[in-house]
């Protein structure tokens, strides 16, 4: 059994896949931990400073239409 190339081989290619399962399993559930803190995030933001925000944005969107105009 052990003599056999076939299962180092398949030993092998197990490994190297249940490694890059394990990366990609770790990697989503970071993720998924990241967008359960942003989404917990945002429904503590108030009206006011999402106005604030809101007229930022048009006041650098003007700026910057002004300056293509030139």
């Amino acid at each position: 059994m052990f003599t056999k190339t076939d299962f180092w081989i398949g030993l092998a290619v197990g490994v190297v896949a249940g490694a890059f399962g394990y990366k990609f399993m770790q990697n989503r559930a970071a993720q998924q931990a990241q967008q359960a803190v942003v989404g917990e995030g945002q429904a503590e933001v108030s009206m006011a400073e999402l106005v604030r925000q809101k007229e930022e944005l048009e006041d650098m969107i003007a700026a910057q239409q002004a300056q293509a105009a030139k």
